[in-house]
Parts: structure tokens; sequence; C-alpha cells
């Protein structure tokens, strides 16, 4: 296994692959450079010695600048280092894409439901969905009632834990209990017999709807709207309130702005309207019923990999995202894509400084432009708030060595692989060109997977060094470890582990054609994903504007 790794040929530091030890002989193009202090794994040192005010390059990229003197050989550390990043510019260029041998994939397919407006969904859910926070406890009501009922609730193995507690405390057995060891439950799929085409029904809690702007309201709805409109989903259940700023209208004209023949089952009900909490949650049990009835005569049939549609998302990123997951789910996105399928690529404050690369991918100036205008508006905004994208790393990503925004958004781009940019969303709109689409979303891991959602992945590849369990209501999300170590220290969180690339045992193209592998898998229902055995259900919307 290598010990250290050059990215780029233009980059001036060296990625340490191991811990590498003070004093050690490092051999680069003929040269020794002799580390200064301890080097650990996923952190960089300079090939030779820097100024203030030099640049650093990764990725072949600016991702930084010195701001004291660095000695070849030393760590680049925040005390020495600041973000840096290229300034970015209308499309001045093209890049040739070379696309990538899919002859194995030809033909194949996956298992999938298809629905009316020719979309095919991976899974098939029922959504029931609050217009507005204050009916958080009454979908909760639906939710307990529906999950128990139609056995898709979890195991309720701490439950069971602390009745046992329980009774060793009334046998007064206090030393039992401190000597007390779980057994963990084993985690298999639960599909009521009554409904085996249906995979659950879905709850999507948020604290929005009212009280912010009406801008974020019209936002909370046309993410519902993706939601409803998604194909993972049946149909919905909707409850309102009355009186909030996001009304069931603008739901429905959001659905219609999706699409005109907009057909699936919505039931609306209004609890304002609806004489007593008891009518409105029985009305709405017993006719979410009936429609499961029908939504459960779908079944599965197969379909072309055109029809899957990839988000690529990462989070609790470290100094190896960039070089061995990212890359990877890149090279599936460029296999997907050449096969005429679709990619999702997100979160625009960490595309930082990698900009103009992405602008010159564009297939046409049009998509450019909005590329460029959705960029500085972003980072406007931020900037209005005494923020910026330069602040978007966080204390792991530092510690696991994403010193800048640019060093992280440089590993963090490779998740869209080589493809042109087809096409460039703002928040919520859904995808409709094949191909790699950007979509404007926050660095945030859990508001960018809702959003990817929303615009319609029906499958979402994440990748993480540090290790964080998200997962989403209606869309399987696969998690992909940067390292073995994660993989093995956090297994009921981890998919696939790409440690593999990092130790040389896999090139990147065999990975990335091993999680396409994978992903017809789970796209089947042949395999269901950590997140989805721990209903690791996250939802955030993304709230751009001021609470008034």
């Amino acid at each position: 296994m290598n010990t250290y790794l050059q990215i780029h040929p233009k980059d001036n530091v060296l990625v340490a692959l191991q811990d590498l030890p003070a004093g050690q002989q490092i051999q680069f193009n003929g040269s020794t450079i002799q580390l200064k202090q301890n080097v650990p794994a996923k952190h960089k040192f300079p090939l030779k010695p820097l100024n203030p005010g030099d640049p650093v390059l990764m990725y072949g990229v600016l991702v930084g600048k010195a701001v004291t003197a660095i000695q070849e050989g030393e760590p680049i550390t925040v005390k020495n280092l600041q973000h840096d990043a290229s300034a970015f510019h209308e499309k001045d260029g093209s890049m040739e894409w070379l696309r990538p041998d899919v002859s194995r994939w030809q033909g194949k397919t996956f298992s999938g439901y298809h629905r009316e407006d020719g979309q095919v969904g991976t899974r098939n859910y029922w959504l029931v969905i609050p217009m507005v926070f204050c009916e958080n406890r009454n979908v909760g009501v639906i939710k307990t009632a529906f999950e128990k009922g139609l056995g898709f609730a979890p195991t309720e193995v701490y439950n069971e834990q602390v009745a046992d507690l329980v009774n060793l405390y009334k046998s007064g057995n206090l030393d039992a209990i401190k000597d007390y060891k779980a057994e963990e439950a084993a985690k298999t799929a639960k599909r009521h017999p009554v409904f085996p085409n249906i995979d659950g029904v879905k709850f999507l809690i948020h604290e929005g709807g009212c009280g912010g702007t009406r801008q974020d309201s019209d936002a909370l709805c046309a993410l519902l709207a993706g939601y409803i409109h998604h194909p993972n989903v049946a149909g919905a259940t909707v409850l309102s309130l009355g009186c909030q700023h996001a009304q069931v209208s603008i739901l429905q004209a959001s659905l219609k702005k999706l699409n005109p023949n907009f057909s699936k089952p919505v039931l609306v009900y209004e609890q304002q309207t609806s004489g007593s909490e008891f009518n409105m949650l029985s009305n709405a049990i017993k006719d979410t019923f009936l429609a499961l009835v029908e939504a459960n005569k779908l079944e599965r049939r197969p379909a072309p990999l055109s029809k899957v549609v990839i988000g690529l998302e990462c989070g609790g990123s470290d100094g190896f995202s960039g070089i061995s997951a990212n890359p990877a789910i890149g090279h599936t996105s460029d296999l997907l894509v050449a096969l005429g399928g679709t990619t999702i690529l997100s979160e625009f404050p960490e595309l930082c400084g990698v900009e103009q690369e992405l602008i010159n991918r564009c297939e046409d100036d049009t998509t450019a432009d909005k590329f460029i205008t959705i960029m500085r508006a972003y980072e406007s905004q931020a900037q209005m708030v005494g923020s910026g994208f330069h602040m978007n790393p966080s204390p792991g990503n530092i510690k696991d060595g994403l010193i800048t925004d640019a060093i992280k958004s440089a590993g963090a781009a490779k998740k869209g692989g080589t493809s042109p940019v087809r096409d460039v969303l703002d928040y919520t709109e859904y995808v409709t060109k094949p191909g790699l689409n950007l979509l404007c979303t926050p660095g945030n891991d859990v508001e960018s997977t809702s959003a990817e959602v929303g615009s319609g992945a029906s499958v979402v590849l994440f990748t993480t060094g540090l290790g964080t369990p998200t997962g989403n209501p209606i869309a399987p999300v696969v998690k992909l470890s940067t390292n073995s170590r994660l993989a093995q220290r956090m297994p009921d969180i981890i998919d696939i582990d790409t440690g593999s690339i990092i130790s040389g045992q896999k090139t990147i193209e065999q990975m990335g054609e091993d999680i396409l592998d994978y992903v017809v898998k789970v796209a089947s229902g042949e395999i269901r994903t950590k997140a989805e055995e721990l209903h690791q259900d996250d939802f955030i919307p993304w709230k751009r504007g001021v609470s008034l």
C-alpha cells in the first residue's frame, strides 16, 4: 500500500494515506522530503517550502493560501492555511467527455413500479403529510396506528429492554440491572401479508408551513409536491389546519406545475372544518386504508436502467472522501448517464472553487449562466448574514483533513463524475433532462438529501468518512464509507466500503462498477439499505428566509 498520494500532477501537496511519523523520509519524483512532525492519515504536507501568500493546489485547483511560512514536510493546518479559491466567470470553453464502456449493462433492467406519467419507482410508499407543524401531532397519531396495525413499525427492542429492567427493579435485584446486557434483535424486512406490494406508509414531519416568509411556505409546498409526484409514491394523505401560509391550494398548483395531468390520489383533511379531531383522523385513516388497497395492486415490472435517478450526496466527509468514495460514485454517475439515466449533484457551498470547471461542462450558455446566477446569489446571501462558503467545513471535517471549504469542495465535486452538465435546478425544481443535473441546496446533508429526493432521486448514494446514519422516508439511501476503519467501526450504517481504493486493492473504476451493480439490486427491492433497516427517515426542508 502506498503511504502518500499526489492527487493531481499540478498539486504542490501530498496526502498521507496512513499515519506518518516525524522524521520519516518521503521519496517523491527524485526528491527526498523529511517530515518535520507527525502527519496523521488524511492530512497534507507541502512538497516545497511555502511563504505567506503562496497558493496551495489540490485536485489541480486552488484550495487555499499559506498564512505563515510552511516548511516542506510540515503538516498543513488551520493555523498555517486559509481558504482561497479561484474566481469564476462565463463559460469560456468546453470539455470533451470520454464515455465509459457500458456494454456489460446494455439491455440490463431493474424491477420497478411503473407510474402513469412514465416514471419508474424503486419503492412503493404511501405518504402522510402535514401542511403545517400544527398538524405534526395528528400525523403522529396516524403513524402509530398504521405502523403498528400494518406491521411496518420498527422492532421494539428498546421497549423490551426497559420492560426487563422494570421486572428486575420490581424484584429488588439492582445488581442484576447493573450487569444487564441487552441482545441486539435481528433486523428483518417487515411486510404485512395484507399489502405485499406496499413498502410502507411514510410521514414527512416538519417545522414549517407558517411563521416564516411566504416564499418559505411556497418552497415547502413545492418540495412536498415533489415528494407526492415522486415515482416511489403511490399517493398521499394531507392534513391541513386551515389558516396557515402553506395552503393546500398552493400544493395543488405545484402538483399541476409538475404534471398538468397529475392523477395520483391525494386525500386532504382540514382540521378547522372537520368538527373534531376524532372525526378528521378517523376519516383520514379509513380513506387511507382504502387507498392502500388500490396502491397494493401495483407490482414490480422490468424497466431499463435509464429510468433510475441517482442522488449524489456526502455527509461527515473526511480527507479520503475526494480520493475514494466520491470519485467512485462519480464513475457510477458516468456509467448511468452513458446508459441514458439521470444523476443529481447538489450542495452548492461545496462546489466552491470548482465552479469554472462545472461551468465549462455545461452543455450550453443558458445552463452555465443559470449556475453562475444561483451560485453568486447564494454566496451573497450568506455574506449578508455575516457568513460565507468558507465557513462550511465542520469541526469533524477539519479534524480529518478538510482544512478549507475549497479542499472540501474539490473533493465533493468528484461525486459528479466527468459527464456534461445537462441542467441546473434551483431548490425544489424537478429533474426533466437525463444526464448530470446540478441542484441548488445547502451543504447540510439532510437538507440536501431531502431536496435531491424531492427533485426526483429514486436512489441516493451517500458517502461518509466520519459516519452519519442519514436516510430518507421514500428513497433508499446507500451509505458508502471512504475508509475501511469506519466500515468496521459502524457496520450498522455502512452498506459499501470503498476503503479498498485507499489500500490499492481496487481502482476507482472497479468500485464504481460494483456500486452500479449494487444500485440495480437496491432499485429492484432485492436489497434494503442499512438506513431502511434502521427506519432512518430524515426529512428537513430548507428554510431560506427569515422568520416573520
